[in-house]
């Protein structure tokens, strides 16, 4: 963890670049001390069946969930949060400066009873 999800309207496909996003949320993340670089991963999902307000083709929406493991206090989770939305803010400004589009942001944290997972690149960051 964390794990970055974007779902992203099909008409803002040619638009957007999002390796460079997603080198400036992992550089982020992991600069707070508080997430290991293994563990830190990010995707986008291109939705190509959607409808934004009263669906003119130009409108778009772009949607970001960041999902963190159980543990971290609510000042770092907050601090994380505003960064992270910052950061893809600046990212879309170009869409935005020039265009119509609804950006938003959620932080998610997992149930450490519920949540299951297996990671063998953990090991390859370990510090000797």
């Amino acid at each position: 963890m964390p794990h970055f999800i974007v779902e992203y309207s099909g008409n803002l496909h040619d638009k957007l670049e999002f390796q460079p996003l997603f080198k400036s949320l992992h550089e982020y993340v992991v600069s707070t001390g508080a997430f290991p670089i293994g563990g830190v991963r990010s995707r986008a999902i291109r939705c190509n069946d959607f409808r934004v307000a009263d669906g003119r083709d130009d409108f778009a929406f772009l949607n970001l969930n960041l999902k963190i493991g159980h543990g971290r206090d609510m000042a770092l989770k907050k601090e994380v949060a505003e960064r992270v939305f910052e950061i893809l803010c600046d990212w879309m400004k170009p869409i935005t400066d020039n265009g119509y589009c609804q950006i938003s942001f959620e932080m998610t944290e997992l149930d450490p009873v519920l949540k299951f997972n297996k990671n063998n690149i953990h090991p390859l960051f370990a510090k000797s």
